[in-house]
């Protein structure tokens, strides 16, 4: 039963950190409807991230660090079960808007944007805080699992872990990015956003580790060593560039249209009346080259193991192909209406390549 509940708990101490702790108030993409300017979020999410950390080290919660790991299945569960209720006070407390059906609603959602607490607190944010942080606490949790159960240690446990806690960090470094992400601008807050930010995103995106925490070292030599324990980091690395680079470049352009990003890649653009298509730099190797990104990401987390012939190991890298796949698709269809059909040809033509430049 304290499984279950767990993610309650969590939920609960991530509101009271981020209310307790400093923050900075900056504005992002997203126009205000009742104001019409750009809407204003607190973001503290490096210190929260840091708190939650330290108070899982010290177990100073009264939990055991091998905790989140051991109750993993029955977090998701409850989770799951959480999502739900929140996701339906959230969808029909609202009109019904251009969503009529209950159950598309209920997915979906109806609200682009929910704030708490006078605007300390936003809800779109504060899923990415949670989930995020809940991603490494997880992924750490196994570690500390397998070092206490496991004779024969494999360093793929706690790179694994590694990996994931690097990306989270990274993502709350540059948290003021996020607000200039699909996302955020444009997702609604139903049941695929409560459930996905907080409970798969922080609970079942180290799924390849419920399946491979019990496995030891698995007595690699020579050059698939190599391959393992330098080429999986080597891999994530550049995973990290391209992804971090194409982020880093779109949040520039945003905000200062026609600075030259890194010194280097000076802004080319399609005209599109008021909007301009950018094409240069990461943005002109291909349409959608941040999910080579996360491709490159996930090919990582299936190496990192060392148990190739393990399916357990090439779960996440298979879900991360399909769901940007999907993702290009549906950005694809949001862009040539958001810049019309001819010009959103036009940048197809000039930009071929929708995520693996000379490939696909």
């Amino acid at each position: 039963m304290l499984g279950f509940l767990t993610p309650l708990f969590v939920m609960a101490a991530f509101v009271v950190l981020q209310m307790i702790l400093p923050g900075k108030h900056v504005t992002g993409y997203v126009v205000d409807a009742a104001t019409g300017q750009p809407r204003s979020y607190r973001l503290n999410g490096l210190l929260v991230f840091a708190a939650a950390q330290l108070l899982w080290w010290f177990e100073l919660t009264g939990m055991p660090r091998d905790w989140f790991y051991r109750s993993s299945l029955y977090a998701v569960a409850g989770g799951t079960v959480l999502a739900f209720v929140l996701t339906a006070i959230a969808v029909f407390t609202q009109p019904e808007g251009e969503v009529k059906n209950p159950f598309l609603a209920l997915w979906f959602g109806r609200a682009p944007e929910m704030q708490f607490f006078n605007g300390r607190l936003d809800l779109k944010m504060y899923f990415y805080v949670v989930g995020g942080t809940m991603l490494s606490l997880n992924a750490w949790s196994g570690a500390v699992w397998h070092h206490d159960n496991i004779a024969d240690l494999n360093p793929g446990v706690f790179a694994f872990a590694a990996f994931v806690t690097f990306y989270v960090l990274d993502y709350f470094i540059f948290e003021r990015t996020m607000l200039y992400t699909y996302d955020i601008i444009h997702e609604r807050l139903g049941f695929k956003l409560f459930w996905g930010g907080l409970f798969v995103y922080g609970w079942v995106f180290i799924i390849p580790m419920w399946g491979l925490a019990a496995h030891p070292d698995p007595g690699l030599s020579g050059g698939w060593r190599v391959v393992w324990l330098i080429g999986a980091p080597a891999l994530y690395a550049l995973g990290w560039v391209i992804t971090r680079g194409a982020s880093l470049q779109k949040y520039t352009f945003k905000r200062w249209p026609d600075r030259t990003f890194l010194g280097v890649f000076a802004p080319q653009v399609i005209e599109a009346g008021d909007r301009k298509i950018l094409c240069s730099g990461f943005w002109g190797a291909a349409r959608h080259f941040n999910y080579m990104g996360e491709w490159c990401f996930g090919l990582a987390i299936a190496l990192v193991w060392g148990h190739f012939g393990n399916l357990w190991a090439w779960i996440y890298f298979v879900y991360v192909i399909a769901l940007f796949l999907l993702r290009q698709n549906q950005d694809d269809r949001h862009c040539a209406v958001k810049y019309g059909p001819e010009k959103w040809a036009e940048y197809r033509q000039r930009v071929p390549y929708r995520i693996v430049p000379g490939i696909y």
